[in-house]
């Protein structure tokens, strides 16, 4: 009994009402003699966060505000939980002595505390906030490896990237090919972008997302966030790497040798899989999901990506060439302008050229620490705000 408990993980799921961590919770429910549940982190989403805390028992939660917090405490299905508040109480979990496991799933640079705090434990990080390796990949590593920290991607991009390179050495690689659907908007003119919804942008194709990522995957935003955290997660160059549109995402990643081979990861679009992955690796656990069946594969096709249609990726690019200041600038625009176009201020072809505004005034600067990070962050956020502002009142006056 005793080596049967021992074999069992103890996890905490950051972000747990969102999209990963809530299918990470399915994992878990498959392989209940696998894994425990011991921390859970919300926002606001009280009801669904009540439900996992029936379920899997937790030794505590956290969400992000107090009266969120007060009303979880006046309806908690256990009064041995301990429920948190805020960031602190984020990274507390986050950094639980009994974790084994973090899955930091946390949007956007919210992420990035608690992210470290798990890595400052010496934790073992399932990463699916891939903003916090955008805004401090380089950091982040030198951490883990001061506590022994290990970090294994969740984006399907990236795990198809980490599978690929488990056998390979570093010298031999000559290129690492992330793919894109396209998005709900790949064959789109101009004149037809022009026109577009938010109820059509968040009707993804082939994945079933948050609604920050699917926009993101609209502009291909997602692709070039993903491209900057590769650098910093596979310690590449930024030659090492670029995008194909792969409409059917299958082909997950491709890493070119320098002998010519090329390799690849396949799978079914199902998050799932790369939660599964990152929660076992480098071992691997029976799944009831079902394979890929490739007589059923009529073609798989790969483009270049359009970037008059979409431009974002080529400031993405920029960043891999430039201080980090530019993509802790970069990810702040994004946010702050997906934000707006969420709450319907701004139209989605205004996305792109209020983030290129905005970083025509960037000055790319060295980054010492985290403060400098949170510093540049707010500062972009500030004036993306104020350019959002105005950009509205022009469009109230036409």
């Amino acid at each position: 009994m005793r080596d049967q408990f021992q074999k069992i993980k103890r996890l905490s799921v950051l972000g747990s009402t969102g999209s990963i961590g809530q299918s990470t919770l399915e994992v878990v429910r498959q392989h209940r003699d696998k894994f425990q549940v011991i921390g859970l982190v919300a926002g606001q989403n009280v009801d669904l966060l009540i439900e996992q805390a029936r379920e899997f028992r937790p030794k505590c939660v956290s969400l992000s505000s107090n009266k969120a917090a007060e009303i979880f405490l006046a309806r908690s299905p256990d009064p041995h939980i301990q429920v948190l508040v805020g960031q602190e109480g984020a990274e507390k979990v986050a950094s639980l002595p009994e974790n084994d496991i973090v899955v930091s799933a946390i949007t956007g640079i919210q992420g990035l505390k608690p992210t470290l705090a798990a890595i400052q434990a010496g934790k073992k990080i399932a990463l699916a906030n891939k903003e916090s390796m955008v805004v401090a990949g380089p950091f982040l590593q030198t951490q883990a490896r001061r506590a022994g920290a290990e970090i294994v991607p969740v984006d399907s991009e990236h795990s198809g990237i980490y599978q690929c390179l488990r056998k390979e050495r570093p010298e031999d690689i000559k290129k690492v090919i992330l793919t894109a659907s396209g998005g709900p908007f790949f064959q789109y003119s101009p004149d037809q972008l022009a026109s577009v919804t938010l109820e059509e942008t968040l009707r993804h194709p082939r994945w079933k997302m948050g609604k920050k990522i699917t926009v993101d995957s609209a502009t291909m935003m997602n692709k070039g966030l993903e491209l900057i955290e590769a650098r910093w997660l596979f310690n590449l160059s930024p030659e090492q790497l670029d995008v194909l549109i792969h409409p059917q995402s299958l082909v997950h990643s491709l890493v070119e040798l320098k002998d010519g081979s090329l390799l690849a990861q396949l799978s079914p679009t199902d998050m799932r899989i790369p939660i599964q992955y990152a929660l076992t690796a480098p071992n691997r656990e029976k799944s009831s999901l079902p394979s890929l069946d490739l007589r059923k594969i009529k073609m798989l096709e790969f483009y270049e990506v359009d970037t008059e249609r979409f431009p974002l990726i080529n400031l993405a690019r920029q960043a891999l060439q430039e201080e980090l200041s530019f993509s802790v600038a970069l990810n702040g625009a994004n946010e702050e302008v997906v934000a707006a176009f969420l709450r319907q201020e701004i139209n989605f072809i205004d996305l792109a050229p209020i983030i290129f505004k905005v970083m025509d005034y960037h000055q790319s600067r060295r980054i010492n620490n985290l403060g400098d990070i949170f510093e540049v962050d707010h500062q972009t956020r500030q004036l993306t705000r104020k350019i959002i502002n105005q950009w509205m009142m022009k469009g109230k006056r036409r």
